[in-house]
């Protein structure tokens, strides 16, 4: 009588993730530099034993995630550090897709917005407080005009955020950034907050100016705290998901 054993399925991952893989820890530990170039695709086929169709598609994917580009009209493929915009766009896609409230956004922003003010603080440059005191100017000149306002408001945090000189918290932040600040146009709409939102940001680069870490620190909190306070002054819901964002210069009126 032959005994009744339970086995699972093997998994395999298809070669070309294989070679990607290889291809991508090769880079990732220096053995591959940036800017340099790689081999040729049957070159790499036959040092990694597989077809050359595989390496193309191995490539395509490498290509898709920034770590290897060609340069225009060339067919060389070289070494890669991915582009900020494009992790965030990426990032972006993945929060709207799983339906991350405005409500976590907001408290992971209260968590990273404060210790940037104070890195901000302590690490500006002079011209990056030119360009922060330039960004307030332009605010209060324009505060009649909600849509220049909340522009100039996402402006203003990543200028800050540029300030802090700290590029691993830039990385992080820049795809909640993007979805948390363009939320915040309702609550301008609704309650006209431009006047509270600049006396924020005249606060906070004064103690950036004064080199105040504690007083960047509390003001920051203050002004993220206010987007909560005026949400639900609003009767908007901070529950929402959000499903999407505003391209720049768009008015979100429709």
């Amino acid at each position: 009588m032959t005994k009744n054993i339970s086995l699972e399925p093997i998994h395999t991952e298809p070669a070309y993730r294989v070679a990607a893989a290889s291809l991508r820890t090769k880079i990732l530990s220096g053995e591959i530099n940036v800017g340099e170039v790689l081999p040729s695709e049957t070159s790499m086929a036959n040092l990694l034993g597989v077809n050359r169709s595989t390496i193309r598609e191995a490539i395509r994917l490498l290509e898709e995630n920034g770590i290897v580009a060609r340069k225009p009209g060339g067919k060389k493929l070289f070494v890669t550090v991915p582009q900020r915009a494009e992790l965030s766009n990426r990032m972006t896609a993945a929060m709207i897709l799983q339906k991350i409230k405005i409500d976590e956004l907001y408290r992971t922003m209260l968590i990273l917005e404060p210790p940037i003010a104070v890195d901000a603080s302590k690490f500006a440059t002079d011209a990056q407080i030119l360009a922060l005191e330039e960004n307030v100017l332009l605010t209060e000149k324009n505060l009649s005009d909600n849509q220049v306002v909340l522009e100039l408001d996402v402006e203003f945090h990543d200028l800050l955020c540029e300030a802090s000189n700290n590029r691993a918290i830039q990385l992080c932040r820049d795809p909640i950034s993007d979805l948390f600040y363009p939320a915040f146009s309702g609550v301008i709409k609704s309650l006209n907050a431009s006047e509270r939102l600049l006396a924020a940001h005249r606060n906070i680069l004064d103690a950036l100016k004064s080199g105040d870490a504690t007083t960047a620190e509390e003001w920051m909190k203050r002004h993220i705290e206010d987007f909560r306070r005026g949400y639900e002054l609003a009767n908007l819901d901070i529950d929402t998901p959000i499903t999407r964002f505003p391209l720049a210069g768009e008015n979100d009126s429709e």
